[in-house]
């Protein structure tokens, strides 16, 4: 047979394993042809002031590379290992380790690139949906062609070359380095199969899940008391980080092998035939898998966590918008107001005015507050916030003595707690005015120039308004006094409306401020990276589920013996069925619950920092993920039911 021959025969021999390998290869180029035609695409510039996303795509496309290379290098470790007989039979032949060397990189030539040549027309061919995927959930109005990019093609045809030559020298130092015996004993050496557990391996077991608990406890109470101090925060975000990471490291370690040990022992070692090829299989193969699973356990908790919180800040972004603007437009200076309302007028838009009087002071909270603010650098007792009268709060009436706090974000209710009473102090430049705090409210009245300390808004009587105005501190006093609010009330004018906005060039005279301009913006600057994240989550989903399915292929024909004796034994091709149906309920559905756990303590712990609602977009992207994380569990359940039906 000749060496062309030799080469067809084993792709063809091989095909079947090779297939989901080449699918993510296909995928994989076709996603960073993709992200390397959108740098170079024109319609990227005529956007330019909306999104100025090139750096990042870029930056994108490298972690893109690392994602890749890590995939392709330890997948080709898989499959030399799997062929290592192979190898040996073509030595016991005479073959020459160069010549072997040859042949694998032949094959490895052709299947490489032909791969990588279908996912740069793949990458093509879907470059114009993904720009337009861009375009929308940022909010770009701009056309989107499909264009072919010489230049994203020399990129990718250089980046994955330098990957196949790093593949071909893994190959080589493999080939090598390898003697006829040891070839023959990589398989049967490649797993660790320890039957007894020790009581190290308990104590191990036993610190993952209180490392792991540990950092859950801390990042669920970061910004209470004195761990939301600035001066230790960082060091509680590193002490939660590698707790949690050494703890999933500690737990596939040991802690498996420990909790089903327990289950093990409870039954008194009398386990099914389902039990022996699920939990028994599990607790032998986790420990040696520990640094892989731990890896992708970290990173997918960091994808789906990123991922949520960046769906919730562009999920949030209209509540965020009314928040910060509780008007349609807030104008700062009265200049800008006189010139916005002209400009409406004569473009016949009707419209409403809201002026409310502003003052600065500084506040005495401390009998209000029920936190310490020691490690926040304020003084509880001298906290400058604004205050206005009661009549611009519709429906309150207060007596001359009465106040209340409007304006309660999430993010301040994390650092700062509030009495439901009690008594607080207007300090002005000669005299304190005392008052009885009544109740806290959400509702936000001013825009955020107003209010930049973040602090609720005093609303108090227009008799302590008067008073206040004649004992004012010059010296904190903002440059406008009066906060002028303009509603549209016909929403079919409120597009026009903002064009005029824009077009008098409002919000660089002073902090004048749209709602729908600053709604458009959170949702142009999330939504970009909620695509950038999106497509390195998916890619990196695409490629750990294709390591896992690999490690399961690679198990499945180690263990194909057994299922021939328990075949021969008399059980049937579903008894062994559910027990690998279970198997692989553990082996991917064990990452990826500890990877939704992760990424679910980690949004609780600050998504308040990012939006006004949490449990819609973490849902939606947890179930997302899982679903698209499951189809690579029942390939493995496809492929073991056909080892299991070749069993005989």
């Amino acid at each position: 047979m000749s060496t062309n021959q030799l080469i067809l025969r084993n792709l063809k021999k091989n095909f079947k394993n090779y297939l989901l390998y080449v699918f993510a290869l296909v995928f994989t180029v076709a996603l960073y042809f993709s992200f390397v035609t959108l740098q170079f695409d024109p319609s990227m510039d005529a956007a330019e002031g909306t999104v100025k996303g090139a750096g990042a795509i870029k930056a994108a496309s490298v972690l893109l590379i690392a994602i890749v290379s890590v995939f392709l290098l330890y997948a080709n470790t898989i499959f030399i290992k799997r062929r290592s007989k192979e190898i040996g039979l073509f030595q016991l032949i005479g073959m020459t380790k160069g010549k072997i060397f040859r042949i694998l990189t032949m094959e490895n030539f052709i299947l490489y690139f032909s791969s990588t040549l279908l996912g740069v027309l793949a990458g093509f061919s879907f470059s114009k949906l993904i720009l337009l995927i861009l375009f929308k959930v940022t909010g770009v109005d701009s056309a989107a062609e499909l264009r072919f990019s010489p230049e994203a093609l020399n990129q990718t045809l250089l980046v994955f070359g330098c990957i196949f030559v790093l593949i071909m020298a893994m190959n080589y130092l493999f080939i090598k380095k390898q003697t006829i015996l040891s070839l023959f004993r990589v398989l049967s050496s490649s797993e660790e199969m320890v039957k007894k557990i020790s009581v190290w391996e308990i104590l191990i077991g036993i610190a993952g899940l209180v490392l792991i608990s540990s950092g859950y406890y801390i990042s669920s109470r970061m910004f209470d008391g004195d761990l939301s101090s600035v001066n230790i925060l960082f060091l509680t975000m590193i002490y939660i980080l590698g707790s949690v990471i050494i703890g999933t490291y500690l737990f596939y370690k040991g802690s498996v092998r420990f909790i089903f040990h327990l289950i093990r022992k409870k039954k008194g070692g009398y386990l099914s035939i389902n039990e022996v090829l699920s939990l028994s299989s599990i607790m032998f193969r986790m420990k040696s898998n520990a640094f892989l699973l731990t890896v992708i356990t970290t990173v997918s908790a960091l994808a789906i966590g990123l991922l949520s919180l960046s769906y919730i800040s562009y999920y949030s972004a209209e509540k965020s918008a009314e928040r910060n603007v509780p008007n349609d437009f807030s104008i700062y200076h009265s200049e800008d107001a006189a010139t916005f309302k002209k400009a409406l007028e004569d473009e016949e838009i009707s419209y409403t005015v809201k002026e409310i009087e502003v003052y600065q002071a500084n506040v005495n909270m401390e009998e209000v507050l029920n936190s310490d603010t020691e490690g926040l650098n304020v003084d509880p007792g001298s906290l400058q916030t604004a205050v206005i009268g009661e009549s611009s709060v519709d429906g309150l009436e207060l007596s001359e003595g009465e106040a209340i706090l409007s304006g309660y974000s999430s993010a301040l209710s994390s650092l700062i707690t509030f009495k439901d009473s009690g008594r607080i102090e207007l300090i002005g430049k000669t005299e304190r005015i005392p008052l009885d705090y009544l109740e806290l409210r959400d509702d936000f009245i001013l825009s955020s120039p107003y209010t930049f300390s973040g602090f609720p808004v005093v609303v108090v009587d227009e008799s302590v308004m008067e008073r206040l105005s004649n004992d004012l501190d010059q010296e904190i006093q903002r440059s406008s006094f009066l906060y002028t609010g303009i509603e549209i009330p016909d929403e079919q004018d409120l597009e026009h409306a903002n064009t005029i906005f824009t077009e008098l060039d409002l919000a660089n005279t002073g902090p004048n401020e749209s709602q729908l301009l600053t709604s458009n913006s959170m949702k142009n600057n999330m939504g970009f990276v909620m695509f950038i994240v999106g497509f390195l989550g998916l890619t990196f989903l695409i490629t750990s589920g294709c390591i896992l399915y690999f490690k399961q292929v690679d198990e499945s024909e180690e263990e194909r013996p057994n299922y021939t004796i328990l075949r021969k034994l008399g059980f049937t091709q579903w008894d062994l069925l559910r027990g690998i149906q279970a198997k692989q309920l553990f082996n991917f559905g064990i990452p990826l619950i500890v990877g939704l756990l992760h990424s679910y303590f980690a949004v609780q712990s600050g998504w308040f920092f990012f939006g006004t609602e949490v449990w819609t977009p973490m849902i939606i992207v947890m179930i997302i993920y899982t679903g698209l994380y499951s189809i690579f569990g029942l390939l493995s359940v496809i492929y073991y039911k056909r080892v299991i039906k070749d069993a005989l």
